[in-house]
């Protein structure tokens, strides 16, 4: 069985895109293919059903079966990490018992959303889950509208199970863990270069290597690389002009990666965004994409917007 300390090692985590079919199901053909690039260009470790792989769209039959199928069929050459987090602590024990039993090798962990709750209900909220096996606690302050402070991360890391923290309030924050010896992956694409040269970072959770897994394996493990750094900035910017995974739903379709089917609430880039993407690929290079096809520039009408799935 995975411990902490192997899951404290991976530098290139990619959140995973799930793709679909025209009536929302799952494209596991396409998921396949993608998972496989990400394994090809040096990811060490994959999200499945993380807010970029929209595991907030998906039942919990549809979650667990999809971290079942990675690892069935890459287990053995990635690490599956399992999003099973809820703001539910009983549904969170649920789908963390359910994510080991079908052999994923760590779970990702959100602090309760919306309804949030005190630093001692945040303490005992993961302590319910760190039980279970390697564990990742996420802190996206901006989706789920409360930081998990220090105070909590120092009092939860007692736990043996703890690997660390995907941390996206910033550097200053990464370096405070990292000083202690807290491992910390950078959940900002944009700062994830210096977060992991300059600030003691492990490494990054990162969406544009979906996009892009071999350069963002090289700004990850050949050293500083401030020329690269800045050539993907302005990729990074785009995705991120609309909350993710808008613009990496629309890329990836764009690519003919995945078919151009979204699941609402998300809706595709506006055309003008559509065209600046394939000005950007053919500055960054083709061939440093995924997928074999010629990028192009879809319609309006291209897209399936689907409702019930």
């Amino acid at each position: 069985r995975t411990s902490a300390e192997d899951i404290k090692a991976l530098r290139l985590i990619t959140a995973i895109k799930t793709p679909y079919l025209p009536d929302g199901r799952f494209d596991l053909e396409a998921y396949d293919d993608l998972v496989n690039k990400q394994i090809e260009n040096g990811a060490e470790g994959v999200i499945v059903g993380g807010t970029t792989g929209e595991g907030q769209l998906m039942s919990w039959d549809e979650h667990i079966m999809l971290i079942g199928h990675t690892v069935n069929c890459f287990g053995g050459s990635v690490k599956v990490i399992g999003n099973t987090g809820s703001n539910s602590t009983r549904e969170a024990i649920h789908a963390t018992e359910q994510g080991f039993a079908v052999g994923m090798h760590a779970a990702l962990h959100i602090n309760p959303y919306y309804g949030k709750t005190s630093l001692e209900g945040l303490v005992s909220h993961f302590n319910s889950v760190l039980t279970m096996g390697p564990t990742i606690i996420y802190n996206v302050p901006s989706r789920t509208g409360q930081d998990i402070p220090p105070r909590v991360v120092n009092t939860v890391a007692q736990s043996p199970n703890l690997a660390g923290i995907k941390e996206c309030v910033g550097n200053d924050r990464i370096e405070q863990y990292t000083g202690n010896g807290i491992v910390v992956w950078s959940g900002n694409d944009d700062q994830c270069h210096d977060a992991r040269w300059s600030h003691g970072a492990t490494g990054v959770v990162s969406v544009t290597s979906n996009l892009v897994p071999g350069l963002m394996h090289e700004l990850m493990f050949n050293g500083k690389n401030a020329s690269l750094n800045a050539k993907l900035l302005p990729l990074i910017q785009w995705l991120f002009e609309e909350p993710n995974p808008i613009g990496l739903n629309t890329a990836l379709a764009q690519l003919g990666v995945v078919r151009p089917v979204f699941r609402l609430p998300y809706v595709p880039l506006p055309l003008e965004k559509r065209v600046k993407f394939v000005e950007l690929v053919n500055g960054v290079g083709r061939e440093n994409f995924v997928g074999e096809k010629d990028v192009q520039v879809l319609d309006d009408d291209d897209f399936i917007l689907v409702g019930r799935y």
